[in-house]
């Protein structure tokens, strides 16, 4: 991914818990990238559904 593009992504810093638009912070502390504020915004709600998911599917195994 160019830099250019890095920059322009949005990132969720779960440290902080601030959405930052490009790398602004160590990278072990993001979580994305996202192409909107809002969807990095709701970055943690997102993976929960996620877990949620996979859990209910290694219930069915």
């Amino acid at each position: 991914m160019s830099d250019e593009r890095i920059e322009s992504q949005w990132w969720y810093n779960d440290k902080t818990g601030a959405v930052e638009q490009g790398l602004k912070s160590p990278n072990r502390h993001h979580i994305g990238p996202f192409a909107t504020r809002d969807e990095a915004a709701h970055a943690l709600d997102r993976i929960r559904a996620n877990n949620e998911r996979a859990d209910a599917a290694d219930g069915d195994a």
